[in-house]
């Protein structure tokens, strides 16, 4: 079944099929955004502002409109130890500032579901089924997941990040440092060797409640104009456990309310 497509054009929904084949855009972007409990309300807070401030940002419909399309496709979904449908922002195409400011619009202000554990491997294998009939056409497919913790629910990360990779799809990611994971203390270099990987993945590290915004717009904007990022080198020491994260979770004590353990 296709998803439904809001163009610029009046901002109405429209099926693709109608229009006899598919939107080509530059790339078919997901935004999948962690909102698990190692995560503080103000973390969750000023992840969704700094979506909201990336998307609204002149530089980023400059960016959107430097594409040999000058369009693209994005959706958004917040995910803990589960998908928390409620939270998604179907497929709308992004062409310039009016649609761009719809988009961001439509982010849910609150958490729609409750704030569990951490499952970046079920909200990569959700992002890849996305891509699936929803009328679009992109020269490339992007998978972008941000959180501050390692994969301690569900399938093994790697594996997930390993199908989502072999249908063609990249994997970035925006690990938050704000607060240190007890597991993993260089979460970056997690990112780095569990999480991401495709053509020209990249890993853009946040490292202080003040860069939240400016990591997000320049993230996007990388990932929008297909440019190369810097990203964490891959370690010359002994590779990580990727699978550590779901083992220290069996241990690990119950959140105090209003608060979390960090994963």
């Amino acid at each position: 079944m296709l998803h439904a497509i809001l163009t610029c054009v009046g901002c109405a929904f429209v099926d693709p099929s109608a229009a006899g084949g598919l939107i080509a855009v530059d790339v078919e972007l997901v935004l999948a955004v962690d909102v698990s409990r190692s995560m503080d309300e103000s973390e969750r807070a000023l992840q969704r502002a700094g979506y909201i401030a990336a998307l609204t940002d002149p530089a980023f419909s400059e960016a959107v409109r430097s594409g040999i399309h000058g369009r693209i496709a994005l959706t958004y979904f917040e995910w803990s130890d589960a998908i928390h449908e409620a939270s998604r922002v179907d497929w709308r195409i992004v062409d310039g500032p009016e649609s761009a400011a719809a988009f961001a619009a439509a982010i849910p202000a609150t958490e729609r579901g409750r704030t569990l554990g951490t499952s970046i491997s079920a909200a990569i294998a959700y992002a890849t089924t996305l891509f699936d009939g929803n009328g679009l056409a992109g020269d490339r497919l992007v998978v972008d997941v941000s959180g501050d913790g390692p994969n301690n629910k569900g399938a093994p990360v790697d594996l997930a990040r390993d199908a989502a990779v072999a249908r063609g799809i990249t994997v970035n990611g925006l690990p938050i440092l704000v607060s240190p994971s007890r597991t993993f203390r260089d979460l970056d270099r997690y990112y780095a060797e569990c999480v991401t990987g495709g053509p020209g993945s990249f890993v853009l590290p946040v490292n202080g409640i003040s860069e939240f915004a400016t990591a997000i717009r320049r993230k996007l904007i990388l990932e929008v104009s297909g440019t190369p990022a810097v990203t964490v080198p891959a370690s010359a020491r002994q590779p990580l456990d990727c699978s550590k994260g779901e083992r220290d979770d069996r241990f690990a004590p119950d959140p105090e309310p209003g608060g979390g353990t960090k994963g």
